[in-house]
């Protein structure tokens, strides 16, 4: 029997670990073809290896998001292999905290960049061939998921520039669902709450024990496969329904 996403092909960015891998692995359980974008060449090609050995089909795309034309060359590459491309998981991202006054500016720029440009640079170099899924693909849906945070909606003391991104995010999202609500190109985000991955390892060790830790040590955290489990509702649900934005949220302990 088929798997919902079989004949359908996936471009996950930031698939070198955390949220990213976990949805490469899970998309490619529902049939899908993944092509997996980051710059860690070492860690994709491990993270495909383990893929084709469970009986998946997995591409290998070293790109920077952030750089505006290694973004299209990797949409260009996977449709060069498959000769289409169903979904985008903008998923790359960087969660830098501290106060916006005093903090290393070129971090900042980083993480705009890659936050913000190369969820843009993916998704317009993208977009022609979804609408093309859309009209002749095997499920006659193409889907867009960015992978956004509660800092989206919330904003919270040392989170600035990283509230800057997330907002933004979510904006561009709403805008874009709306641009495309007519042409069956689906389009949502999906916002967590406290996940602990590699993302927050980015941070200094005072800016976790400040930040970070005390929120973590309330909450049951979410795990890098929690969200790739919403990723997939998304992705799998039926044709007509629509998700443009999606929380999942961890519970409190105790």
């Amino acid at each position: 029997m088929a798997s919902k996403l079989t004949g359908t092909v996936a471009l996950v960015t930031g698939a070198s670990s955390g949220i990213g891998a976990a949805t490469a692995r899970e998309l490619a359980e529902h049939g899908a073809s993944v092509a997996l974008v980051a710059r860690r060449k070492d860690r994709l090609e491990e993270l495909a290896a383990e893929i084709e050995k469970a009986g998946g089909t997995a591409l290998v795309v070293e790109a920077d998001i952030a750089d505006r034309n290694q973004a299209e060359g990797a949409v260009e590459q996977v449709v060069e292999r498959f000769g289409r491309l169903d979904t985008l998981v903008n998923n790359a991202g960087l969660m830098l905290l501290g106060p916006v006054v005093g903090a290393d500016a070129e971090e900042w720029d980083r993480m705009i960049a890659v936050n913000l440009q190369g969820l843009l640079y993916t998704t317009r170099a993208a977009l022609p061939h979804l609408l093309r899924a859309a009209e002749q693909g095997p499920r006659q849906v193409a889907d867009i998921v960015n992978i956004s945070s509660q800092a989206g909606r919330m904003a919270s003391k040392g989170y600035g520039v990283y509230n800057l991104t997330k907002f933004g995010v979510n904006g561009f999202t709403e805008s874009l669902r709306q641009e495309l609500a007519q042409r069956h190109v689906r389009v949502g985000v999906l916002e967590p709450g406290a996940v602990e991955t590699e993302l927050v390892g980015h941070n200094t060790p005072e800016v976790r024990n400040e930040l970070v830790d005390p929120v973590i040590g309330r909450i049951e955290v979410l795990t890098a496969e929690d969200i790739a489990d919403g990723v997939a509702y998304m992705v799998t649900r039926p044709r007509r329904t629509a998700i443009g934005e999606l929380w999942i949220m961890p519970t409190e302990q105790g």
